[in-house]
């Protein structure tokens, strides 16, 4: 049996999606609100006249993306979820280090991490880490696995904004595959591992990743270093386009036979409406049995 679920994002203390529409989102990152392209947002705005007070849009010109700033923003700012603070800034690529689509599986970690003993987990293609951050307030000492130096540097001041215990995350600057790799060859183990692969990507010595090629292989890697115990746990997102959740639950499913896995996609929730913005997908499970 597995068990399709929608997870959606309501919003938080630093977070909110104010509007959406015409392939827009607006949001309010902290005291800053932005608007950026979203291609699932295909109906009309409800509120166009709030738009006009985004402090900065991302927009394409011939073809190149650049944000617009309407008024004088830091460099960098702080966003609030709970007794985490996740350092923002506007990038290269729209993105601002934060995937606030995340929240349900946030909490959903946390929770099982807080009935473990000093438990361990594993945080692939981690990115800016506000999941290693939360899991390590939640009380497991986490390996934060990212191929991008900038990014390592990044998840490092978020964890020190958060005030989280000293030693409780373990950096590592290397290519996703090659570690997991070692990591079985030296027999370890974790109780939790997230995985959050991109489409494409390369590791820290220009390793090529593709997720068409790489996932089942990496997958078939992580089943070595899921401990058996109860009460571990395994996550999968997705944002990859041309697969659907059913293909990757499909993907968990034969790689963990026996699992009862959750699916489904991840949502944003807009404020004071019903409506939501699609912002990917999941899979994950936690184990109620030992594995033998």
């Amino acid at each position: 049996m597995s068990n399709e679920k929608h997870l959606t994002t309501s919003g938080f203390e630093g977070y909110e999606l104010l509007d959406s529409g015409e392939h827009e989102k607006l949001e309010r990152f902290g005291d800053v609100t932005l608007a950026r392209p979203d291609t699932q947002a295909i109906w009309k705005k409800n509120n166009p006249e709030a738009w006009a007070k985004a402090n900065a849009v991302f927009a394409f010109t011939n073809g190149k993306g650049a944000w617009k700033k309407n008024s004088e923003i830091p460099e960098t700012w702080p966003v609030s979820y709970g007794d985490v603070s996740l350092e923002t800034k506007l990038t290269n690529f729209k993105h601002v280090g934060i995937f606030p689509e995340q929240e349900p599986n946030w909490s959903w970690s946390a929770e099982l991490i807080s009935k473990l003993k000093e438990p361990e987990v594993l945080n692939l293609f981690g990115y800016t880490g506000a999941a290693s951050v939360v899991a390590a307030k939640a009380g497991a000492k986490v390996t934060h696995v990212d191929s991008s130096k900038a990014i390592i540097t990044w998840c490092e001041k978020n964890a020190v904004a958060s005030k989280v215990p000293e030693n409780s995350i373990r950096y590592i600057l290397e290519d996703a595959r090659n570690f997991a790799k070692r990591e079985v060859r030296r027999g370890a183990k974790y109780d939790g591992i997230l995985l959050d692969p991109p489409a494409f990507g390369r590791g820290a010595k220009d390793e090529v990743w593709k997720i068409e090629e790489d996932l089942l292989p990496l997958m078939e890697t992580l089943r070595e270093l899921l401990s058996h115990a109860p009460g571990s746990f395994f996550l999968l997102n997705g944002y990859a386009a041309g697969y659907s959740p059913l293909s990757f639950k499909q993907l968990v499913e034969s790689v963990f036979p026996g699992e009862h896995v959750e699916f489904g996609e991840l949502q944003i929730r807009e404020q004071n409406t019903e409506r939501v913005i699609p912002a990917g997908m999941y899979v994950r499970f936690s184990r109620s049995r030992a594995i033998t």
